[in-house]
């Protein structure tokens, strides 16, 4: 089980008050339960016991961030985000303070801050520093940096996610409380999985993108990066505005859209359209997840994934890689400019396709974005793994290109359809790893996306015991119905001596366990799954079978299945082999 590497509270054990959460920490801040100076003096703690540099590109210093405090402390008291610490990635703008993008000889000094963080300083944050960042924005790693290789907070030897890594590190580690990134291909919501955040991608324009270096002009979205659901809101309610400015700023129509066509459904991927490139443990994750999906909607259906998978794979192997070409190709063809070598790549590749080839793609991401909306006519929003594996530093630095590639899969598509996303936590792997989920949803849906994903932090996965003792058996016929529901094996063991065992000779190879006056012990197993796998279990139940309570020999009562009595007429009793595994080992 791979263990979490510890926080900087546990560095050295002196610092006691660390950043709160977004809406807590302000509200303590204007009531007055919570001073803007300690707060900040709890951050500078922090940072000078930091030991992870590779987060940082720029900090402020104690003295830059204590007049802040005392300028905030001396103010009004109503700013939404009153002394609230946050970070910036470094392709944000923040005026006097340098911006490179992850490159040392890209850097200059802004003379104006972004349209955003400027908004956000309105609000009362308080900026903490600015983020590495894989180089130019380019890349879903977080280790395409000269200022250092990110590692995901719950393993050193795995990747951060990129390209918004710093940021999420940031948040991650508690040095600040919410972070702003960038989301052009899934920037900021794979980081996010990886370091068991938010990551909210809004809907492209919705966030002013003037002060922000360009990856691809026309797709580029700042993100949000948060510990919770509402957090991350809160910062997109301070945040959202229209900026003249900016020629792709857009105004959010009023009222601003919920979901889809009909909330109450969600889509999820068909299995066969999924891809986990031999991650075990991120294929059983997502199928855990894909039945929590039932606590939070009035139905789950599938839905045929192609059109966004064939939309996603333009991103990288259409024109689009043009747009990074216009934004800083000519800057990387000057001599003796050091850069990354997969950046450099594929960003020069940019400069191949033609006028043609760019409205070739666009007549067919056209086609692609009309067969998606009419998927949203049928379901509210879809819900798909944020990432389909979670890759080592080795395997990154073995295939710098693909792995990066396999890491877009879920999230390249997104702004090409112009719809919004929310990543959020969905669990642990079996390896103990974070894994992760994310709704999506039509443009402007950010506030039904927001409160689809509160619902799903909020679902409970209780663990229910289920006894089985047909079918579902271990190495029987039907037992990979619970394998894809994430069930696992507790135990072998028996009935109370008050059942009988019947085949139904229905021609099914079904069990029917009844419980009566002058039963026996049958063998059974035990299992356990979640409440909502169990629930998916019900929906596939066919009479004469129900689920019902089974007592053990123990003594326990758990979940199971039983058979109703009308079906036994025609049915085997089969009670004297002691149980099922015997009785078709015989009649083998």
């Amino acid at each position: 089980m791979i263990q979490p590497i510890p926080s900087v509270h546990d560095t050295t054990g002196t610092v006691d008050v660390l950043p709160s959460g977004v809406r807590a920490l302000a509200a303590a801040h204007r009531d007055g339960t919570a001073d803007v100076r300690d707060t900040v003096e709890s951050v500078i703690a922090a940072l000078e016991e930091q030991f992870d540099t590779a987060i940082w590109i720029s900090r402020e210093t104690p003295e830059a961030l204590r007049a802040r405090a005392a300028e905030l402390a001396a103010g009004p008291r109503h700013l939404r985000l009153l002394g609230v610490p946050f970070a910036v990635k470094d392709n944000i703008d923040v005026a006097g303070r340098p911006t490179t993008a992850g490159c040392p000889e890209f850097s200059y000094q802004p003379e104006k801050t972004a349209f955003v963080v400027g908004r956000l300083f309105a609000a009362g944050a308080v900026l903490v520093g600015k983020t590495n960042l894989d180089q130019f924005a380019t890349g879903l790693v977080g280790t395409r940096s000269p200022y250092g290789p990110c590692s995901s907070v719950f393993s050193p030897h795995h990747v951060s996610g990129g390209s918004s890594s710093g940021s999420a590190l940031a948040v991650a580690r508690d040095f600040v409380s919410f972070a702003l990134g960038t989301d052009t291909a899934g920037s900021g919501r794979i980081p996010a999985a990886f370091n068991e955040l938010v990551g909210l991608k809004p809907t492209r324009g919705l966030l002013s993108t003037a002060g922000v270096v360009p990856a691809c002009r026309t797709l580029d979205c700042v993100s949000i990066l948060a510990r919770d659901v509402e957090d991350a809101a809160t910062v997109l309610e301070v945040a959202a505005a229209f900026d003249p400015e900016d020629p792709y700023s857009r105004r959010a129509p009023q009222p601003r859209s919920s979901v889809g066509g009909r909330p109450s459904i969600l889509g999820v991927p068909r299995p066969e359209e999924l891809t986990f490139f031999g991650d075990a443990a991120a294929e059983a994750a997502w199928r855990r997840a894909r039945h929590r999906a039932a606590a939070v909607a009035d139905r789950v259906v599938e839905i045929d994934l192609t059109p966004f998978s064939q939309a996603g794979a333009l991103l990288y192997e259409g024109p689009w890689l043009a747009e990074r070409y216009a934004a800083v190709g000519a800057f990387l063809e000057r001599p003796h400019i050091r850069s990354d070598p997969a950046v450099r790549r594929l960003i020069m590749r940019g400069a191949e396709p033609s006028a043609v080839d760019a409205f070739r793609a666009q007549y067919r991401l056209a086609e692609l974005k009309r067969a998606a909306d009419e998927v949203f006519e049928h379901v509210g929003a879809l819900v798909v793994p944020t990432a389909p594996t979670f890759p080592t530093h080795a395997e990154v630095a073995a295939e710098p290109i693909a792995a990066n590639a396999r890491l877009g899969t879920y999230t390249n598509f997104v702004n090409l359809l112009d719809l919004a996303a929310i990543a959020a936590p969905a669990g642990r792997r079996d390896d103990g790893l974070p894994f992760g989920v994310t709704l999506v949803g039509p443009a402007f849906t950010e506030d039904g996306l927001v409160r689809l994903a509160d619902a799903w932090a909020r679902a409970t996965e209780e663990p229910v015991e289920f006894a089985v003792v047909g079918a579902h058996l271990a190495g029987m016929p039907g037992n990979h119905e619970l394998v894809e529901l994430g069930a696992e094996l507790v135990g072998v063991t028996r009935t109370a001596p008050a059942y009988r065992l019947f085949d139904l000779d229905d021609g099914t190879g079904r069990a029917g366990l009844v419980r009566v006056p002058d039963g026996r012990e049958i063998e059974a197993e035990v299992w356990r799954l979640s409440s909502s796998a169990l629930g998916a279990l019900v929906t596939g139940v066919a009479a004469p079978l129900a689920i019902g309570s089974v007592e053990l020999s123990e003594g326990r009562v758990v979940k199971g299945f039983v058979c109703d009595p009308y079906a036994l007429a025609a049915a085997s009793d089969v009670t004297h082999f002691g149980g099922w595994r015997a009785y078709v080992a015989a009649r083998a």
